[in-house]
Order: structure tokens, then sequence, then C-alpha cells
């Protein structure tokens, strides 16, 4: 028998890559403790080392933890090499915009991302079936495409949002104290002003979708969960 994969902790995530990163790129940044590279550094290990260990772990790549650890990387090396903040700048846009771009892409396909996502937790044939059993054939494939345009849309509010908050928070250049500090401040800032919303858009599109469900087949969302 298989074993089943551990699901993350929340806190530990939240823990591991906003608020230590925040906390050393902040408080233990200066010339008195790890100063700028070495902080900026440290920070930058524990969300590339959680990232790389969970991957190892789940033993599955997924694209959405790729673009953030290769958000990581490119953050590290901006301020290793002392690039102009600017870079910083689009760096912070273009992850969710990119990520944005791929889900909408998807649409193109015969399948879009969320009905893939969905695939690997629900019986996607016996909903179809149920669908048309009550006479809503092809409305599942509607509603996933209708939720997966939500989503790529989310990732462009996202963009601006980054962008919006690093333009205000960033200061100093790559490379400075006062740049690590505010890297630490925009860090912490991230969760509650990009993260939450991100979060909150998500569960409005699981609730929507479920809702969908249960209206159209008059069945709950668990009889369909694979076993």
């Amino acid at each position: 028998m298989e074993k089943k994969k551990k699901k993350d902790n929340a806190l530990i995530n939240i823990l591991v890559n906003v608020v230590i990163p925040s906390v050393i790129m902040s408080k233990y940044s200066t010339p008195e403790t790890l100063g700028e590279v070495k902080g900026l550094i440290v920070a930058l290990a524990f969300p590339l080392f959680y990232g790389i260990w969970d991957f190892i772990r789940q033993r599955k790549l997924n694209l959405f933890s790729a673009l953030g650890l290769l958000s990581v990387l490119l953050t590290g090396g901006i301020g290793l090499l002392q690039l102009d903040r600017r870079w910083m700048i689009a760096k912070e846009t273009a992850i969710p915009l990119l990520m944005g771009i791929f889900v909408l892409s998807t649409l193109k396909a015969k399948k879009p991302l969320l009905s893939a996502f969905f695939g690997e937790v629900l019986d996607l044939e016996r909903l179809e079936a149920a669908y048309s059993e009550t006479g809503h054939s092809g409305e599942f494939e509607l509603q996933i495409r209708s939720s997966s345009k939500l989503l790529g849309y989310s990732f462009f509010f996202s963009a601006l949002l980054n962008f919006v908050l690093a333009v205000v928070v960033l200061e100093g250049e790559p490379g400075t104290q006062a740049f690590t500090e505010s890297l630490g401040r925009m860090t912490a800032l991230s969760f509650p002003a990009i993260t939450v919303p991100m979060m909150l858009v998500v569960g409005y599109i699981l609730w929507k979708l479920f809702h969908q469900i249960k209206l159209r087949t008059n069945q709950d969302i668990e009889e369909f969960i694979r076993k």
C-alpha cells in the first residue's frame, strides 16, 4: 500500500517563507549582526531549502512551487549582484504575471489547469456523468473554464499589488542595509496585502465551483472524491 503524502502545515509554511526571512532581513542585517550580504543569504536560505526539502518529500514538481523557488533565487541573485532596484520591482511583478499567463494559456488546451488539478482529487468521469443525468451535460467544463479565468485574472491583480508594494516599500539599492531591511518589510507586508487576498479569491473560486456542483447534481462534493 502506498504511503499517504503528508499535507503541508500552513503555520510552518508561513513561518519559513514569511516570518523568519522578514525578521532576519529587518533585524539581523545590520553591520553589528550578520551584515547585509550574510543577512540576505541566511534569510533566503530558509524558503529555498524548505522548498527543496518539500520537493524531495513529495516527489512531485508543482509549477507554482517551482516559480516560488525561482523567485527566491532571483531575489538572492539581485541582492548579491547588487543590481538596480528596478530589477527587484520587475521580478516581483513578473512572477505572478507569468502565473496568470500560464493559467489562461491552459484554456486553449483540451483540459484547463483547474481540470487537471481537480482530476487528482475528484472522479471527473462520475462528476460529468452526474451532470448529464440531471440534464446539465457540458456545464461542468464551462464552470471549470470560468473558474480558470477568474484565477488567471486574480494573478494579474496580484502582479499589480506586488508592483505597488515594491515601489512604495523598497528603499536604497541592492547591497545596502536600507535595501535589505526594506526587503524584509516588503516580505512581511506581502502576506496580509497580497497572499491573504489571493487565498480569499481561491477560496471563493472553490466555494462557487462546489456550490454549483451540488446545485447541478443534487449530490455533495464528497460523493465525487476519489477513493
